[in-house]
């Protein structure tokens, strides 16, 4: 799973978690059904915004949702999942860009693809990612030649690049392509004059990841030897922060001229979340959730430290008893349900038992990597009334 855009659950709040689920589901199941059961490892969370920009614009109709089956992915339970045009759009640009990837990693050599034969065979499957994606776009009216096209321009922009080669020059064939995607969400919709600002709203995310994709990468790909537009570039870290706030602002304000018939999701993804990608790219957050309580006075909030059953006296009560244990496994059969909680990935996106003690469990995905409650409400003068932990109660206009 890949994709600048990772909200963690305690900022998105249970309804927005779930219309979150809905829309990362349906662009997955969308890539089964249309592009076969392969197809589904290029389910990313970048594409799902494409989804959800649709159908934030859309007016509310009983046909953007369906139930889905058991998923090992949500534990083996049922679910409400996005469908229709804007899952399909979403998995044809996640598809042709992924093929595009893909061919990239092969140019360059990257680990097993250096091989050839591997090497032979991915070419194969990224040709075939192509051609899906394009038939997938072509039935929802959108034309992938554009990314193509800015795909191939980047190969030859990165090969010219030197010292003193302005960045936004190597990042401009990634704000082409998903400027074009965005502002095709307007039409799904059915609302064409959202087209510009959602295609300047596009240019701008595609600038953010392709920054922050350089930035994340900086050190392993001079480890490697690998090509970076930073390093390629001679643009310091210091710029690089610079055109990322200005991006995250730049789309704030480029949503602000849409209309939408319900925003809160895309905004929150889309102002608040990409803060926090930035921050989390600069190595500027932190995790409030996992900090200790803060001290006011002399007192801490909760208990007292110190063991509260200890005797105070001669007289003092002995400690109760300790719970007995729950029904713990042997190594044996731990060992094979890890196998079968590591095959159906819910140790990764899933609830679930630990497979020797039983303990309640949440997978990686699930885990916090959020700063405090309130991190990246800044857009409005006392945002973060009413949206602590429960999603951003303003909207673009704020």
């Amino acid at each position: 799973m890949f994709g600048i855009v990772r909200p963690c659950r305690h900022r998105l709040g249970e309804g927005l978690k779930t219309q979150w689920m809905a829309h990362l589901c349906g662009l997955c199941l969308a890539l089964r059904r249309d592009h076969g059961q392969f197809a589904r490892i290029v389910t990313n969370y970048d594409g799902l915004l494409v989804s959800v920009l649709t159908e934030a614009q859309a007016e509310r109709s009983d046909g953007w949702r369906r139930t889905a089956g058991p998923c090992p992915l949500r534990g083996m339970r049922s679910a409400s999942v996005a469908q229709g045009e804007g899952a399909r759009l979403a998995a044809a640009v996640s598809l042709v860009l992924a093929a595009a990837k893909v061919r990239d990693h092969v140019a360059d050599g990257d680990g097993l693809l250096a091989r050839r034969p591997v090497a032979l065979a991915a070419r194969r499957v990224a040709t075939s990612w192509g051609r899906a994606g394009a038939r997938g776009g072509s039935a929802v009216g959108f034309d992938t030649a554009v990314l193509v096209d800015a795909v191939d321009r980047q190969i030859g922009i990165e090969t010219l690049a030197g010292p003193g080669t302005p960045l936004l020059t190597v990042t401009e064939p990634t704000e082409t392509a998903t400027a074009a995607a965005f502002a095709h969400t307007a039409i799904l919709a059915g609302r064409p004059g959202n087209a510009q600002p959602l295609a300047e709203a596009g240019r701008l995310f595609g600038r953010l990841a392709h920054l922050l994709d350089a930035v994340e990468d900086r050190e392993t790909d001079a480890a490697s030897g690998a090509w970076n537009p930073l390093t390629a570039t001679g643009t310091s870290l210091v710029e690089a922060r610079r055109l990322a706030d200005d991006a995250v602002h730049g789309i704030r304000l480029a949503l602000r001229d849409a209309e939408f018939t319900d925003a809160k999701l895309a905004h929150v993804l889309l102002v608040h979340e990409l803060r926090t990608s930035v921050d989390r790219a600069f190595g500027t957050a932190s995790c409030g959730h996992a900090h200790a309580p803060e001290q006011h006075g002399p007192e801490l909030y909760g208990p007292p430290p110190g063991n509260p059953y200890a005797p105070s006296g001669p007289g003092g009560t002995p400690p109760p008893p300790q719970p007995p244990h729950r029904n713990r496994r042997g190594l044996l059969a731990g060992c094979l349900v890890w196998s079968g909680l590591a095959c159906t990935c819910q140790m990764c996106c899933g609830s679930y038992e630990d497979p020797w003690t039983r303990e309640p469990k949440e997978g990686l995905c699930q885990r916090c990597d959020c700063d405090s409650c309130c991190e990246g409400c800044d857009c409005c003068s006392n945002c973060c009334d009413g949206c602590c932990c429960d999603g951003c109660g303003c909207d673009c206009s704020c």
